[in-house]
């Protein structure tokens, strides 16, 4: 196999950021294919798990995602029998998410998994290039 140059391509910060976000989802997909769940329902999990009376809309804000999409996990994850939908306890007009049991038990080995895994990332930079790392990334997302 010949050897490609990539000189101009690895100095496009987009393209580097995409290769890291690979490497980090294939670590990610290694160690969660067991539990069958994706970065984003672990996320949808865990916001629920910590607060039991969110609804849609403030899942979707949380979550920097689109009401849709949200609704399409929740649906995913309502049919695994890991939440259920609800009225509120705090305002009746709107639907609420909350574990089930199992939905509490899978969220727990997410959770342990996730320690693993982001030790796994945050080993690659000491505490001080740690912190600028996230700083830098928070300009990008914010």
């Amino acid at each position: 196999m010949p050897r490609i140059d990539r000189r101009a391509l690895d100095r496009n910060l987009g393209l580097r950021l995409r290769r890291a976000h690979g490497a980090v989802q294939r670590h990610f997909l290694d160690h969660f294919a067991g539990l069958g769940l994706t970065q984003k329902q672990v996320s949808v999990l865990w916001l629920t798990g910590d607060h039991p009376d969110l609804a849609q809309t403030d899942l979707a804000g949380a979550l920097d995602m689109d009401r849709a999409t949200t609704m399409a996990l929740v649906h995913g994850l309502e049919k695994r029998g890991l939440l259920v939908r609800s009225p509120s306890a705090t305002d009746k007009r709107r639907v609420a998410f909350r574990l089930t049991p199992p939905g509490t038990a899978l969220l727990g080995e997410a959770q342990a998994a996730i320690v693993e895994h982001e030790a796994w990332l945050k080993d690659r930079f000491s505490p001080d290039e740690l912190t600028t790392l996230e700083e830098l990334l928070a300009r990008i997302y914010r």
